[in-house]
């Protein structure tokens, strides 16, 4: 797949993104369904929660506001080449992954990453850890999946050179915590990568406004978020808490998906066009836990507010975008570690 991605960005991502004069109508895109069988796994993650139509994990049941069932799996992996070609390729940035001996993916999802990860770093032990066991049977032999919560005690004893953590905003409520049981864990000299979406969506001309239904969606997102306790707009501190937990050389990277093709530049143009099959494509799973958790919504009230919402996502007069965070950090090597 990456042979498809163009060239990598230029160091002006960040840079405000020009507008098109004009909208051409393309819609979210589909993929196959990956093979998600895990026969070799306990039966009892097996038993996933039903809720308002859709699935989710039974591991600390209730935890994570995402489904984990066939359509949201697809989005996953839909995600997954969204990303790679916000990053023109790249699958990391943190300095010292591509040596790394030890990898841990942290909410590994689909495992999409760390299959990939582990066949282009053959010489490297990769562990994916999540809540769900959708990852596939047939993955290198240098990979291994674990289901686990990783908001509790980590009980690895050998450590990791390098921790890579993707799109998991809204997945934890004590990022602080994350933070430090993955400096712990880490040999000095290791990594940590957090790779997230920031929120609100935002716009650099002024065609985001509040009478927009997209807009009042973010804001429910936002509200119903914190009041369980999962703030989805907590990416925008990951470099803060790398410095506070005592990482070194800690730098911070930012993308921009557009919501859809509105941008002038091809590029950006197109990745906005995986936007649509990401979000657009992913609305009500995105939605719905959230909305009828926190938000106090039926389920028929959210599904009543979803066509609004991707009226506003394929408008091309709006020119929003959802900033990508990439943050890294170093744990101090042998000799400069941390004081306490």
């Amino acid at each position: 797949m990456a042979s498809s991605i163009p060239h990598a960005p230029s160091p002006a991502d960040d840079e405000p993104l020009a507008a098109d004069d004009f909208s051409d109508a393309d819609s979210a895109l589909g993929v196959n369904p990956e093979d998600i069988s895990t026969a070799s796994l306990r039966s009892s993650i097996y038993n996933y929660h039903q809720e308002n139509g859709r699935q989710y994990h039974a591991l600390s049941q209730g935890k994570y506001v995402w489904p984990n069932d066939e359509e949201e799996n697809n989005r996953l992996d839909i995600q997954n080449h969204h990303l790679l070609l916000t990053f023109g390729g790249r699958r990391h940035f943190a300095p010292g992954a591509d040596t790394a001996k030890r990898v841990l993916d942290v909410g590994t999802g689909t495992g999409i990453w760390a299959i990939e990860f582990a066949d282009e770093h053959p010489n490297a032990e990769v562990v994916g850890v999540d809540l769900s066991p959708i990852q596939p049977s047939f993955i290198p032999p240098n990979c291994e999946f674990e289901i686990d919560d990783v908001e509790k005690e980590w009980t690895w004893s050998k450590k990791f050179d390098y921790i890579f953590s993707r799109m998991m905003v809204g997945s934890f409520a004590d990022w602080a915590k994350f933070t430090k049981q993955a400096y712990d864990r880490l040999e000095p000299g290791g990594w940590l990568e957090l790779i997230d979406i920031g929120f609100p969506l935002q716009s650099d001309d002024g065609t985001l406004n509040d009478d927009q239904a997209i807009v009042q969606w973010i804001n429910r997102i936002i509200e119903a978020s914190r009041k369980m306790g999962r703030d989805v707009t907590d990416a925008a501190h990951h470099d803060r808490r790398l410095t506070e937990a005592g990482f070194v050389n800690v730098e911070r990277r930012l993308f921009k998906w557009p919501t859809n093709t509105w941008p002038r530049l091809k590029k950006h143009k197109e990745v906005g066009r995986w936007t649509l099959a990401n979000v657009d494509g992913g609305l009500e799973g995105l939605s719905m836990a959230l909305m009828t958790r926190g938000g106090g919504m039926t389920r028929e009230e959210v599904l009543a507010s979803l066509p609004d919402v991707r009226r506003d996502l394929r408008d091309p007069r709006i020119h929003g975008y959802w900033p990508i965070i990439v943050v890294y950090g170093q744990k101090p090597k042998e000799g400069a570690q941390k004081t306490e």
